[in-house]
């Protein structure tokens, strides 16, 4: 029998496979960024309420929560159309390879969130980091408004990790990503309405194709591994769910590769520099396992 904590890694792990068919699924839906992340979240949306009135979960709420939720909903919409417009523009090695970058800024913005000081070897894997992205602009240039996108995205992801962590304190993974993705659905709404064409007939008009894998995104990489992951961070520490997501892009861009070859096939200073970033940030992880093993540890000696 597997123990718990077992059990929530492999879980954490699933999820992150998830996570990278969710860039190819991206690549396979024809629609632009910001209505493709609309279509998902509203889907993901209902099905939520359906679970919720089946499960019968309590979703009661005050207004200063709501708006903390709010705030939370806004930075994953805004991650979403970031990590699918990066794909739009470049390709999935180029969004992944970024997304990769969210451990290194989860590693400033989480001293700030919990108040703690900065390590200074994080500031010191965040040089390297930026060393392999000046790596793979040498050949990729022609990809920069992707790779910018890429680590916006990277950076808003590692943000609402950081928050959801300190949200799962207090209230359940479900009522928080219900309400994370209504408040997420009215920003991109009023987006659309104030600087898009509307919601005319047409914006409804929506290929068998796309449809049928906007389904898939928004039900499994969506509204279940949305709730699943925040219930696992409430087992696992923020910093270690943003750091197992950076196996993301391994997941990825072998997935791209196999079913994108002419498009995704990259220069080997992509693979330089995205190996540099990967290490760096799996490097990072383990010494801040190892080091979170050892204080406990010791704190269970004293304790005896």
């Amino acid at each position: 029998m597997l123990n718990d904590k077992l059990k929530n890694y492999l879980h954490l792990h699933f999820l992150v496979f998830i996570a990278g068919f969710t860039a190819i699924l991206g690549k396979l839906i024809t629609i632009e960024a910001v209505s493709l992340v609309w279509f998902r979240m509203v889907i993901a949306t209902i099905f939520m309420l359906i679970y919720i009135k089946v499960a019968k979960v309590d979703i009661s709420i005050d207004r200063k929560t709501l708006f903390k939720f709010s705030v939370g909903g806004i930075i994953i919409a805004l991650h979403w159309i970031t990590f699918f417009g990066a794909i739009d523009v470049s390709n999935i090695s180029i969004a992944l390879a970024m997304f990769s970058t969210g451990a290194f800024f989860a590693s400033f913005i989480e001293p700030i969130v919990y108040k703690r000081k900065v390590i200074w070897y994080e500031i010191l894997f965040g040089i390297i980091v930026i060393i392999g992205i000046a790596i793979i602009l040498q050949t990729e240039m022609k990809h920069i408004t992707g790779i910018l996108l890429g680590i916006l995205s990277a950076f808003f992801s590692s943000l609402f990790a950081v928050l959801n962590g300190k949200f799962l304190e207090k209230d359940s993974a479900t009522k928080i990503s219900f309400y994370e993705f209504i408040a997420g659905v009215i920003f991109i709404s009023l987006f659309i309405l104030l600087f898009g064409d509307g919601f005319s007939a047409e914006y409804f008009k929506l290929s068998l194709e796309d449809f049928i894998y906007l389904l898939i995104l928004a039900t499994i990489c969506t509204a279940y591994a949305f709730i699943a992951s925040v219930y696992v961070m409430k087992q696992i520490s923020p910093y270690t769910v943003v750091l197992t997501y950076n196996l993301e892009p391994i997941y990825g861009v072998v997935l791209a590769l196999i079913i994108f070859p002419l498009t995704e096939t990259m220069s080997p200073s992509f693979y330089y520099g995205a190996l540099i970033i990967l290490t760096t940030v799996i490097l990072n992880g383990i010494i801040k396992n190892t080091k979170a093993f050892k204080n406990k540890k010791t704190q269970n000696q004293k304790i005896v």
